[in-house]
């Protein structure tokens, strides 16, 4: 976190707007009645009344067209609504100059847009100067963001073409956190990256905001993704209008219509698992072997599946009963303790043994998840929520 004194530096000509904004209630975003219609006449929006919690995330999900973005960019005025109100921190956004508005939150969009003519700091630091925070408080700033998103200080002088796309998303989230903003925007920012690193960016941004709770609205069309990362989520259907607004676990467990169930897909059952722990799966241990260049380092082929491991004790994938050699088969997805159910399950299944593989916090094999047991504590949970 910012120092007090890089705060206010930070809000500088804008502390207006910010101030008034973080003094709201236990509601930080409220639209009352709001609709969009363009030209053609449909709706792009309809009848939207919705209240965004302060110090939470709240995802908008849905399909292409369902009036998701529109109803994010109407909070900063990117979009004009064509009837309604949205109040932020209390206060109609339609009484805040636009540029006022617009800087006092933070805008994640799916591309970054960055500045590919200045360097990472400088367009970390662009809100900043545009709030008159002078050049030298405005670079320190960027620099301490650089670590909070997880990029090394090294970066700073680098153009957006020399980093890699997962690289740019965290600079375009340290630019929007920069002025230390109460809400900020996501707009389907970790839909352009690959799987691999789409899963680092929504971790770091749990992190974060299990360290700066800011109030954060987040339009994706994963519904995985807003299971994931929303306390609440609102499911936008073809029309503009929301289907249902709820906590994730809500949605999953009982969708309000046939749109809803369709959407979140068959096989929300499993995705429902995500909300109950696996602390009490049992872990067996692991018959392992050290594998190294030379391969394993026992002769005899192993009647049972057994799983090989570096000199740390690091899983690298399961040897074959009867194999021998390096005819070593991957291990499927991992289980941590303490993950949920559905992550046991997914290691269990995924495994081709069916035993999952357990680690510990450094990725030593902590033992072995079998699908049996799984399921034996998935009914156990479901018990005791009936």
């Amino acid at each position: 976190m910012a120092a007090p004194e890089a705060t206010a530096a930070a809000q500088g000509t804008n502390a207006t707007a910010q101030e008034t904004i973080g003094r709201a209630g236990t509601a930080m975003v409220e639209f009352s009645r709001v609709s969009k219609i363009y030209q053609a006449g449909a709706p792009a929006v309809e009848n939207l009344s919705l209240s965004v919690d302060k110090g939470k995330i709240t995802v908008f999900v849905g399909p292409s067209g369902c009036g998701k973005t529109t109803s994010l960019r109407m909070i900063n005025r990117m979009v004009e609504p064509t009837s309604g109100t949205i109040t932020v921190g209390g206060r109609d956004v339609a009484s805040i100059p636009a540029p006022e508005l617009r800087r006092s939150m933070g805008y994640v969009m799916q591309q970054s847009g960055l500045l590919p003519h200045r360097t990472v700091v400088d367009n970390i630091a662009t809100v900043l100067r545009l709030n008159k925070v002078p050049r030298a408080a405005a670079r320190k700033r960027a620099l301490e963001l650089l670590e909070t998103v997880g990029l090394p200080a090294g970066m700073a002088r680098r153009y957006p073409n020399q980093l890699s796309g997962g690289q740019q998303q965290r600079v375009g989230v340290a630019r929007a956190l920069a002025a230390d903003p109460p809400v900020l925007l996501m707009d389907e920012p970790f839909s352009a990256v690959d799987p691999v690193v789409r899963a680092e960016l929504q971790a770091e941004l749990l992190r974060l905001q299990r360290e700066l709770a800011k109030t954060i609205i987040f339009v994706t069309h994963d519904i995985d993704e807003a299971t994931l990362l929303g306390d609440k989520v609102a499911v936008f259907a073809t029309g503009g209008r929301v289907a249902q607004y709820a906590p994730p676990e809500e949605i999953l467990r009982a969708p309000v219509d046939d749109f809803v169930a369709n959407f979140v897909g068959r096989d929300r059952g499993f995705r429902h698992l995500s909300f109950s722990p696996g602390t009490d799966v049992p872990l067996h241990r692991a018959p392992t072997f050290l594998m190294d260049d030379a391969g394993r380092n026992q002769a005899a082929a192993s009647a049972a599946w057994a799983l090989a491991v570096d000199g740390d004790g690091h899983p690298l994938g399961w040897l074959p009963p009867g194999a021998s050699g390096l005819e070593i088969v991957p291990g499927g997805s991992l289980f941590h303790p303490g993950d949920s159910l559905r992550n046991a399950l997914d290691a269990a299944l995924s495994s081709p043994s069916g035993q999952g593989v357990a680690v510990d916090a450094d990725g030593r094999v902590a033992g072995l998840v079998q699908a049996p047991e799984v399921l034996a504590a998935i009914d156990a949970a479901r018990e005791g929520r009936s």
